[in-house]
């Protein structure tokens, strides 16, 4: 075994060395390919465990080094503290934008904004939501992803008993609470409202992290290119709106050169920034008025809102805008740890944020009636332009991190069915959760592009980006409540606290945003409904093809009634079948065999699976049975991804399988005499033989329709909606990294 590794892995590496040249400007990753072969195997032959599995020790635990972590926390300032680091530009312009406030009213709205600050960003996520990651990933559908392991509340039912055994998925967890546990898991079982109600729940979230990140980019960069009014007073909205989109431009073309090297250009800047307006808050408090920091008594957060109620409660919705970004903290957690997001944001950005507010305050108090202006007004004339150049640079890198959460979140839902196939470029072979999209990138400049022309002013941007933001945070406080309740077991004590401290304030502040609905929060309620029927229509309709494939499956019967030969003549060669099925014979088998004289001497059928998990380790990537007689020469692999995986070339994917198929005969032979090794040394060299004759991957391309009994919206969902989206984006051969010259496609029809 060991010299048949060793033979293996040093054929590998040729492998690995021509893919890298040929794919390195897509970014591909090929690690899993420099694995050694797994040495041994435990066989399961009973009805609930279909395919047996090759297994090998599993590795400890990687733990990031101090120099490994600053490194990563220096990269996260650049790419995800740069929205809320920005957020200085516009709050207590938002927040009074329609009235001269008095002193009494500064010193309220601070107290409200450094209590919203420490409450959220800091208590909820930096110490609580972080700890909810998905293995080191976070965001709405790495907290579905964590529920469904617990729970089989997943719409596409391929989980496997084998599945549970995951290194990913044996996470412990407290009992303290088991009872209620399993009663809530069993409801959500067994109730498919509640399943639907939470996956719209999570798609939903998804697509107002994506609103989040169209509408970052243009509150950012707008608030800061409308300080060169200083040049000239005279300049139109026009034309600062045309350079804010000429700025967008630029930093949407950086975005292929991946999170890794943007954060590191970025990230001096973000520190600058921060240091900044830091420096220059602590100077107008010493300057200006130091008195306001009695806004540290959360006692002027009820005088504030009891003296002037609805002024007060409008004005929420502009203080709600210092805390936008704070989901990229989470969402961008693949790109980085939870420590270097932690060690960030306590050591750099929550402080530094502070001093700003604070300085502002104590600015606006004597001079309250430049509050539409109050961040350029309060700099000082000798450090102006300095500023308003680092402004402009920390406002283009504040878009960065909404951008690269929404790559981080469609390739998770693209993974677990829930998105149609996009190109997915791993940017960085040190950390697997740093993506580009090309297309998504392309659709959020447009986006961004029009937003800006369209709106021109940051106040009615402000009211649809309020919307975004705090949508985004109660989806994630209700996810995380059944987090609470289901997988920590957390007390009811504590759990009602969350409720009545943070819940309720964030709907609080909901109901604020809301109430300028027509003045531009429409905006991304009408963008999240429309991705979210895209979404939401491409996983109803994969499910339902899933369903369809486990009816129309095979029958054992008639897979035994073809004979050895499977009733065509048998072709030296091997070839793989793509199913998405993990059990039983796809319909698509019996269908090659009506429309092909002939089938290779080799057959695998290969079902790519992705699973609720952020990855799976190479060594537990594949499951191997036999399908049939052994004279059939007919094999199942089940190759498993997690949703963070990335995948590896055909050529390097096909020296692994034959790898772990022969070892998969070997270790079959085991249990039996010579003889049986000796056949299955001849089965081996029958398998090297059909490998050199060719490998053919052979795929269905199948059209999907609805039933004729079906009703008129589901017909226009599946024969229309989908077959455009299927059509105009990617197929499943690009995804699988099938080239053409061995590919055999037969077509077949889907009635759902």
């Amino acid at each position: 075994m060991e010299v048949i590794a060793e033979d293996v892995s040093v054929h590998i590496d040729d492998m690995v060395s021509k893919e890298e040249e040929q794919e390195r400007e897509d970014g591909e990753g090929v690690e899993e390919a420099q694995q050694t072969v797994t040495k041994n195997l435990n066989r399961m032959d009973s009805l609930e465990m279909e395919a047996g599995k090759i297994s090998v020790m599993r590795g400890t635990s990687k733990v990031l080094s101090t120099a490994a972590l600053m490194q990563l926390a220096f990269q996260s300032i650049g790419v995800v503290y740069g929205d809320i680091g920005t957020s200085p530009l516009y709050v207590f312009a938002s927040t009074f934008s329609d009235r001269v406030p008095s002193k009494h009213d500064i010193v309220g709205a601070l107290s409200l904004i450094i209590y919203s600050l420490t409450l959220l960003p800091l208590i909820k996520y930096v110490f609580i939501v972080l700890r909810a990651n998905d293995n080191g990933e976070g965001g709405t559908f790495a907290m579905y992803s964590l529920i469904c392991r617990h729970a089989k509340v997943s719409a596409i039912p391929n989980q496997q008993a084998e599945d549970d055994e995951l290194s990913a998925c044996t996470a412990k967890f407290p009992s303290k609470n088991p009872k209620r546990a399993k009663k809530i898991k069993e409801a959500l079982e067994n109730s498919s409202w509640a399943k639907t109600i939470l996956l719209s729940l999570t798609l939903f979230g998804t697509c107002m992290v994506v609103g989040d990140g169209i509408l970052t980019p243009c509150i950012s960069v707008l608030s800061a290119v409308d300080g060169i009014k200083k040049m000239d007073a005279a300049l139109s909205k026009d034309v600062v709106a045309l350079i804010s989109v000429a700025v967008l431009v630029l930093l949407f073309s950086v975005q292929r050169f991946g999170t890794d090297k943007v954060g590191y250009t970025f990230a001096p800047a973000i520190l600058f920034w921060c240091l900044f307006i830091g420096i220059i808050g602590i100077s107008n408090l010493i300057r200006h008025d130091s008195t306001v920091v009695r806004a540290f008594n959360p006692i002027y957060i009820s005088s504030y809102l009891k003296r002037n109620p609805k002024e007060a409660w409008i004005s929420l919705g502009g203080v709600v805008l210092c805390i936008t970004g704070t989901e990229a903290m989470f969402a961008d957690l693949g790109h980085f740890s939870v420590r270097a997001i932690q060690v960030a944001f306590t050591g750099l950005v929550y402080p530094c944020l502070l001093c700003a507010y604070l300085g502002q305050a104590a600015y606006l108090s004597n001079f309250p009636d430049h509050v539409a202006d109050a961040f350029y007004k309060s700099t000082p004339e000798s450090v102006y332009w300095p500023m308003f150049v680092i402004a402009v640079l920390a406002s283009i890198i504040a878009s960065q991190a909404m951008i690269s959460a929404t790559f981080a979140i469609v390739k998770q839902s693209m993974a677990l069915g829930c998105f149609p196939r996009v190109r997915v470029v791993h940017t960085s072979h040190k950390h697997g959760g740093q993506v580009y999209i090309p297309e998504i990138n392309f659709l959020l400049m447009f986006a961004c592009f029009m937003v800006t022309a369209s709106f021109r002013e940051t106040s009615k941007i402000g009211n649809a980006y309020g919307i975004a933001v705090v949508a985004v945070m109660i989806i994630t406080s209700s996810l995380l409540i059944l987090i609470m309740l289901t997988i920590w077991q957390t007390s009811v004590v504590l759990i009602a606290m969350f409720v009545l401290v943070v819940f309720s304030f964030e709907l609080l502040y909901f109901s604020s945003v809301l109430y300028k609905f027509s003045e531009g929060g429409y905006l991304p309620l009408t963008l999240a409904a429309l991705l979210f029927f895209v979404m939401y229509v491409w996983h109803y309709v994969q499910s339902k093809r899933h369903a369809f494939e486990v009816e129309q499956k095979v029958s054992a019967e008639y897979l035994s009634g073809l004979g050895s030969n499977l009733g065509v003549a048998r072709v030296p060669g091997v070839g793989l079948l793509y199913t998405e099925l993990t059990q039983g014979i796809p319909a698509i088998f019996r269908h090659f065999l009506t429309n092909l004289p002939a089938m290779h001497s080799v057959l695998v059928f290969v079902s790519v699976k992705y699973l609720p998990v952020s990855n799976v380790p190479a060594e537990e990537r594949f499951l191997l049975r036999r399908v049939g007689p052994e004279d059939h020469g007919m094999y199942r692999c089940i190759v498993r991804y997690g949703y963070r995986d990335r995948r590896v070339g055909c050529e390097v994917f096909e020296c692994l399988l034959m790898a772990q198929l022969k070892s998969f005969i070997r270790v079959e032979a085991m249990e039996g005499g010579c003889r049986e090794k000796v056949e299955a040394e001849e089965e081996i060299r029958f398998l090297e033989r059909s490998c050199a004759a060719g490998v053919v991957y052979l795929l269905g391309h199948s059209e999907v329709r609805a039933s004729k009994n079906s009703s008129l919206v589901k017909k226009v969902v599946v024969d229309y909606v989908y077959d455009f989206l299927r059509r105009n984006f990617r197929q499943g051969l690009v995804d699988l990294q099938i080239p053409n010259k061995n590919l055999m496609q037969v077509g077949m029809n889907y009635t759902v």
